[in-house]
């Protein structure tokens, strides 16, 4: 066999070896001392689903819900339909709490309420899993770790990417020291015109509830260069504009199904056309008023649409990072470069040999759902180039769904085996959610000022060349 034959076939071997999403932590006919008792808060999509229904349907033998919270009756009465769950339904976050005594709370409420269930839950005695961003400002995000510690329960931050296929190979490679010492990332993320404008038709779109894109949506790139590079942020330089959305277009109206514009908009979407969002947000707008289908041209949209990170690691490691909300193209690409050479790769980009052009809107629903596939046909490809040396593409075998198989896994690990082997550090605390949206949170504040900010006059956490581990 050829050398580059035998590269590529050990490549291809080697991500195949990958973390199964089917197969890793198979999970016991019932969970040790009985089921963990779970309440939720938040009814959105993503909690009734990935945190709701998919647990119920795949782990009902290691937890049981105990409780459901929103503060739309409505929404939260479909919620418990939906998940075909078997317990209360509250407004009352406190009194879900004093009634239900879960040992776990989910916290899947708008991103600028975390911090307010979270503290309340674990004074009330539970250990609490929030989604990300752990939270949306500084004050917060100390509150937050304050009361952990003040407590002795357990936060644990949802960063499913990290756990996806591609993900983990990526970390393998740099943990083995194949590149040397690294010493700068470049890192670009592209949303396209379906999922990316889908931000600024939501809650998403405005400041004071999601903390911008760089906040909301960054926080999982920002956790990934964290636990890839293995060491704190200190210092974060920024730029970013709301160019494209919101004031920007011509016209407007409140929400797509009104809409004078219908002909000519471009972003018009029928939201009638899907039946669960219309049962959980539509039929329930008389109670908050919340328009699951506003218009992302309305004037009170107050976020970036292009943003720009310079990011300096505690370990010397240099990034230069950015996100743009309406590429024709959903995808990413990074770069690793070190002393002895340097690692590419990507996902989704129209550039990648073999790929065929897809629906955007198919593409990111087929990206949130749970069932999983596994495509040995398609590969996500990395290549390492050896400073005066050879060159290796390594072959990772495609996971549909579930985001790269990172959801699956994730829930694996928090539900059936957490005290299980750790090697690559996949779990993600307090502390890790907090130095991904810190990074978030100073880029924000230096595109407000126009100056860089450091990390360390945030919080009270003093930034470590090698990053600490969540235990």
């Amino acid at each position: 066999m050829k050398r580059r034959d035998f590269l590529l076939a050990a490549g291809a071997a080697a991500g195949s070896a990958l973390i199964r999403p089917s197969s890793l932590f198979a999970a016991p006919a019932s969970a040790a001392g009985g089921k963990k008792r779970l309440a939720l808060i938040g009814t959105g999509v993503r909690g009734i689903s990935f945190w709701g229904k998919t647990l119920i349907q795949n782990y009902s033998g290691q937890l049981e819900f105990v409780g459901l919270c929103d503060n739309n009756p409505g929404r939260v009465a479909y919620a418990k339909q939906y998940m075909e769950a078997d317990c209360p339904t509250f407004t009352n976050f406190t009194e879900m709490m004093d009634k239900t005594r879960p040992d776990l709370l989910i916290v899947t409420t708008v991103d600028a309420t975390h911090d307010e269930y979270i503290v309340k839950g674990l004074q009330m005695g539970a250990d609490v899993i929030t989604e990300k961003p752990m939270t949306t400002d500084e004050v917060k995000c100390r509150k937050i770790l304050r009361a952990e510690k003040q407590t002795g329960r357990k936060l644990h931050v949802g960063f499913n990417y990290r756990y996806g296929a591609h993900f983990t190979k990526i970390k393998e490679l740099l943990a083995s020291d194949r590149l040397g010492r690294i010493t700068s990332v470049d890192f670009h993320w592209y949303l396209n015109t379906d999922h990316g404008a889908s931000y600024f038709r939501r809650w998403h779109g405005i400041r004071k509830c999601s903390g911008t894109l760089l906040v909301h949506k960054a926080t999982h790139h920002f956790d990934l260069l964290n636990w890839w590079i293995d060491s704190d942020p200190i210092e974060v330089h920024a730029f970013g504009s709301l160019d494209y959305y919101g004031k920007n277009n011509p016209y407007r109206h409140t929400h797509c199904r009104t809409c004078p514009h219908k002909s000519t908009c471009k972003f018009y979407w029928d939201i009638t056309r899907n039946k669960h969002l219309m049962n959980l947000y539509v039929a329930n707008e008389k109670y908050d008023g919340y328009l699951r289908d506003a218009c992302l041209f309305r004037k009170e949209v107050d976020i970036f649409d292009k943003m720009a990170v310079q990011i300096k690691y505690a370990n010397g490691v240099q990034v230069s990072y950015s996100l743009t909300t309406y590429s024709p193209f959903e995808g990413w690409s990074i770069a690793f470069n070190g002393f002895g050479g340097r690692l590419d790769t990507w996902d989704g980009t129209p550039w990648e040999k073999g790929r065929e052009p897809v629906d955007q809107a198919a593409l990111h629903e087929m990206e949130m759902k749970q069932d999983l596939k596994e495509d040995h046909s398609r590969y996500n490809e990395i290549l390492i180039s050896q400073n005066f040396g050879s060159r290796e593409q390594i072959k990772v075998p495609k996971v549909y769904g579930g985001h790269g198989g990172g959801d699956a896994v994730l829930h694996r690990r928090l539900f059936v085996a957490p005290d299980a082997p750790d090697p690559l550090h996949h779990a993600a605390g307090s502390r890790d959610g907090a130095m991904s949206i810190l990074i978030g949170i100073a880029a924000r504040k230096s595109i407000d000022t126009g100056k860089p900010v450091k990390i360390a006059n945030l919080t009270d956490l003093v930034p470590q060349a090698k990053r600490v581990i969540a235990t």
